[in-house]
């Protein structure tokens, strides 16, 4: 069911300044087996998203999964779309890097998309609509593949992650004003589990905050961004298991 927008409401700043998540120490965290290589390949995340799959989110951020932070006053919804590309050498996926005068999320690697606006009519429709502003790709090259739970950020946004494919001929022309770079890591990369870190920071006046991040060149993907990768890890690997892969 798609979720009714709700209007923005001001949001508390959740990273303290100078802030730095490439620091923060690194904890232990729950070894997971890897995925088949045609597992990671597109005929099989299309047949998972069309087969019926018992999965479980990310334990580590059940909650924040939890369908019950949409009847929240205090959330903005939003929506990503979670771009798949194939290349010769196998699937990649789409990123871009926010520009750093942004108020919401600056500097950081993100999904292309934004909050749900009442003109949208749904969380797919916000979606597309926001990567074809921030980057250029038109619809038409769009061919959808499924959605999974939205994640609660520390910043009060709900993230609905739209999967899809974006088709041959489609063209990169990024709104500077939003997007500082667009890149692609291969999903071999991503769905490495042995590449995810868990890291424990401590914030001012107590408490800490748990957060997986994954290296890749010069991008340190992290936060909720790198939750929805985990996710959608957790459910390739219940599809394989559940599809004899």
């Amino acid at each position: 069911m798609a979720e009714t927008p709700v209007p923005s409401r001001p949001r508390r700043i959740a990273v303290p300044a100078g802030f730095d998540p490439q620091v923060q120490p690194v904890v232990p965290s729950k070894s997971l087996p890897p995925l088949s290589t045609s597992s990671i390949e597109l005929d099989f995340i299309r047949t998972a998203f069309q087969t019926p799959v018992s999965w479980q989110v990310e334990p580590i951020f059940s909650d924040a999964f939890s369908e019950d932070v949409y009847r929240r006053p205090d959330i903005t919804q939003a929506a990503v779309f979670f771009p798949l590309i194939q290349r010769p050498s196998g699937l990649h996926v789409l990123f871009t890097r926010r520009a750093s005068h942004l108020y919401d999320h600056a500097g950081q690697i993100c999904f292309p998309g934004g909050r749900i606006e009442p003109s949208d009519a749904d969380a797919i429709a916000a979606a597309l609509r926001e990567t074809q502003e921030e980057i250029g790709v038109d619809p038409e090259f769009i061919q959808l593949i499924g959605t999974q739970p939205g994640f609660l950020t520390s910043t009060c946004f709900t993230m609905k992650p739209v999967i899809g494919l974006i088709r041959p001929g489609f063209t990169i022309t990024p709104d500077l004003t939003e997007v500082a770079d667009v890149f692609e890591v291969p999903l071999s990369v991503l769905m490495d589990t042995r590449l995810h870190q868990l890291h424990e920071a401590q914030l001012p006046g107590g408490g800490h905050r748990l957060y997986f991040s994954i290296n890749w060149q010069t991008y340190f993907i992290w936060g909720a961004t790198a939750a929805l990768i985990r996710n959608f890890y957790h459910y390739l690997a219940a599809a394989q298991a559940r599809l004899g892969r």
